[in-house]
């Protein structure tokens, strides 16, 4: 009895002490929060600090793609408006270069207002009876009162006469300039042309000499090919058939009986050099041999009659393209020689309506009006 009170005293302290073991553990589990999982999902807070790293590295790659968008958008404005300012200068250059060598104040109608000489350039109220300041208004001078009616009449039929010369004048050398200017552009433009077909004849010229190479370089390139195909398959033919004739003439298949003698006797035999094939046998695997052989020949025949007709198919390709080529360059040559003929057509008409709208414009000028013209200049 005292033995068994014993063993169930030490079983009891054994439990007892293991059961404090584990409420020591399940302290130190509970109360340190780095490896505290109860009422925690642990797997699901690192499945959200991975998300929000990848989120983050998202956003850090889109804001540095935005901040390179936005330094190449400013260097872009800043070459706008640097060209904008440059061109704004030069406008304003060239306004200022032409106000000052075509719109100086010498040139203005209201000049002699503003002139600073005004002064110094004025004359007496009258200085003879033509003075053209002597108005109705002056009382100074009045109709048919002046001493030189006769040499101004003349003069003003003289003047008459040079205007009218001039004006003719005038004409001949517009309608002389306007066909100089239609022969310089008719000779321009056949220049054109004919730079623009001699271009379109190298051109169609070194892409004839391109085909022809081409074709060339691959018709060598398939002899090439074929030569050494066929230098390869002669080739291994022959290392096919040494080794075959080797093998067939070796001790391994032929089954040389020697071969399983031992070498100290003739006796003895080898057992794992001896195969026990009979003739038969040996005829059956020459025969599978040669069937192996007579089918690599035949595949090999058959690649090269299919690279043959691929070599074919593109020789017709490149042929149907060049014969596409010069056909299109045929229509574009009549197109062209069509619109020629048409834009000859159109500038004989448009020096024609010139010459004419000109000639009804000189014609339609009334004589009444250019004498108040002349009047009133006169005065």
């Amino acid at each position: 009895m005292s033995g068994l009170a014993q063993q169930r005293e030490q079983e009891e302290a054994v439990a007892l002490e293991l059961r404090r073991r584990r409420e020591l553990l399940r302290r130190d589990r509970i109360f340190n929060p780095r490896i505290r999982t109860i009422g925690i999902d642990k797997d699901a807070l690192d499945a959200q600090v991975k998300e929000r790293k990848m989120q983050e590295a998202a956003e850090k790659a889109q804001h540095e793609r935005f901040a390179h968008d936005m330094k190449k958008n400013d260097k872009l404005m800043c070459l706008l408006e640097e060209r904008q300012k440059n061109e704004i200068k030069d406008m304003n250059k060239a306004l200022n270069e032409f106000q000052k060598n075509f719109q100086k104040p010498e040139t203005r109608r209201e000049f002699d207002l503003n002139d600073p000489q005004a002064l110094k350039k004025d004359r007496p109220a009258r200085v003879s009876d033509d003075d053209p300041r002597c108005t109705i208004s002056g009382m100074q001078k009045f109709m048919g009162e002046d001493l030189n009616y006769e040499q101004r009449m003349k003069f003003q039929k003289e003047q008459l006469r040079e205007w009218f010369l001039q004006q003719q004048k005038d004409l001949k050398n517009a309608l002389a300039d306007q066909k100089l200017a239609d022969d310089l552009y008719d000779k321009f433009r056949i220049e054109l042309d004919r730079k623009i077909m001699e271009e379109q004849r190298k051109e169609e010229e070194s892409r004839r000499n391109v085909c022809t190479a081409t074709k060339t370089f691959n018709r060598i390139q398939a002899a090439e090919q074929d030569h050494k195909n066929e230098l390869e398959k002669a080739q291994k033919i022959k290392d096919d058939m040494d080794e075959i004739t080797c093998l067939l003439r070796g001790d391994f298949l032929s089954e040389n009986p020697d071969q399983a003698i031992g070498p100290w006797s003739k006796h003895p035999v080898l057992v794992d050099r001896w195969k026990g094939m009979n003739q038969k046998q040996l005829m059956a695997i020459r025969q599978f041999q040669k069937e192996q052989v007579l089918d690599k020949q035949r595949m090999r025949e058959l690649e090269r009659r299919r690279d043959a007709e691929w070599d074919r198919q593109r020789l017709q390709a490149a042929r149907l393209q060049l014969l596409w080529e010069r056909h299109q360059q045929r229509q574009n040559r009549v197109l062209r020689q069509d619109l020629d003929v048409r834009n000859a057509e159109l500038s004989q008409e448009q020096k024609a309506k010139n010459v004419y709208l000109k000639e009804e414009e000189y014609s339609n000028i009334p004589t009444e009006e250019f004498y108040a013209q002349f009047n009133t200049t006169t005065r």
